[in-house]
């Protein structure tokens, strides 16, 4: 047993959790914020995505322990029904979802990627490395490549991101 110190969504938290203790497991299981879901419990779905550090990641392959002092944002972080972020509420209006079970990771996702972009982090795709990064289709595929939707939801995402891309700009 360890104890354990994150700020999530605002709130400094202390746990104590088995070292063992994945952050997904920490969340859902010992802070009750069931948002980020369990899917292939395997790191290749993104259903658990959330932002630790101001990055994505998926919490089912890291251990909460590894995130000492880490703030840690989840869906219930971003906004609630009445005061939704721009993505969240972007997804609604393109009806970007249909089961919702990876709607939570998509957005913690999309969210933490339109920032690495701001930040000029490349992807795999990224043309030229030296001028600013343009959000094109096969960028923000690439990017988003790490989430999967069973549904086939995808391009309704790819227009609620785009959308809130060109907010940011």
């Amino acid at each position: 047993m360890s104890k354990v110190s994150l700020t999530v969504n605002g709130t400094p938290r202390e746990l104590t959790l088995d070292t063992r203790t994945t952050l997904l497991d920490a969340l859902r299981e010992h802070l009750h914020l069931t948002g980020s879901k369990k899917g292939c419990d395997q790191g290749q779905c993104g259903a658990c995505t959330v932002i630790a550090g101001g990055r994505r990641v998926t919490s089912c392959l890291t251990l909460a322990v590894m995130h000492e002092g880490d703030e840690i944002t989840t869906i219930e972080g971003l906004g609630t029904p009445d005061k939704m972020h721009s993505m969240q509420a972007a997804f609604v209006k393109h009806d970007s979802y249909q089961c919702g079970y990876c709607t939570p990771g998509q957005i913690c996702s999309a969210v933490a990627m339109l920032t690495e972009v701001k930040a000029g982090i490349p992807s795999h795709v990224t043309v030229d490395l030296d001028a600013d990064i343009v959000l094109t289709n096969a960028e923000l595929r690439e990017r988003m490549s790490g989430n999967i939707c069973r549904c086939g939801a995808y391009s309704n995402i790819a227009e609620a991101i785009t959308e809130v891309a060109g907010r940011q700009a």
